[in-house]
């Protein structure tokens, strides 16, 4: 089943998301719709927020990413047929150099903008059997994990812009949340009665 997205502005985005456990109400039915949600919205990753639920739940299809011919070829290998589920994850260790990438968000549609990120991380979590994992990523598979990982914490990309990127927006975004925007995906505006 394909959820509405909630749009930027909405207090769940802000939320520092809760663990849950194998006993969570419907969790393989949800997972489910996550991913039918992600994909009707041609996204690459989602997060449990993103569908208005604060807990720490997010999945990465990063298969998209595997054509794009900037990339070597590792790292398009890398990239294709790369689709996990995150839950309960943390972000155990970040290095490398940091370095810049166009961002964008389905919870703020039509807005992208040049990111910041560190290279590599380190990630504990558990994945939809309940089997734990640390792995390390890097490059931009490292970095969606690292935007779906924000999301579970209560911060969106648009919040590590600069002060003056983010008075630019300032119009753009309060227009999302009153669902002044043209999308082709079902969301939720918090500045709404009802969603579309």
């Amino acid at each position: 089943m394909i959820l509405p997205i909630i749009a930027y502005g909405d207090p769940v985005l802000r939320k520092v998301a809760t663990d849950i456990d194998k006993e969570y109400p419907k969790l393989n039915e949800l997972i489910s719709n996550m991913w039918e949600t992600m994909y009707n919205a041609s996204g690459v990753g989602l997060a449990a927020p993103q569908i208005g639920l604060p807990i720490r739940l997010f999945l990465v299809d990063t298969t998209p990413f595997s054509d794009d011919e900037d990339l070597t070829k590792d790292e398009q290998l890398q990239l294709k047929d790369f689709k996990q589920v995150f839950i309960n994850a943390k972000i155990t260790e970040e290095t490398g150099d940091e370095w810049a990438f166009n961002e964008g968000c389905l919870s703020i549609p039509d807005v992208r903008e040049d990111v910041n990120r560190k290279g590599t991380i380190q990630v504990t979590y558990l994945d939809e059997n309940f089997k734990q994992h640390t792995k390390t990523f890097d490059g931009l598979l490292a970095r969606v994990i690292q935007h779906e990982y924000d999301h579970i914490e209560g911060i969106l990309f648009t919040d590590k812009l600069s002060a003056l990127k983010k008075r630019m927006l300032k119009g753009r975004l309060t227009n999302i949340s009153k669902g002044k925007i043209i999308v082709d995906y079902r969301m939720k505006f918090p500045a709404l009665k009802k969603g579309r």
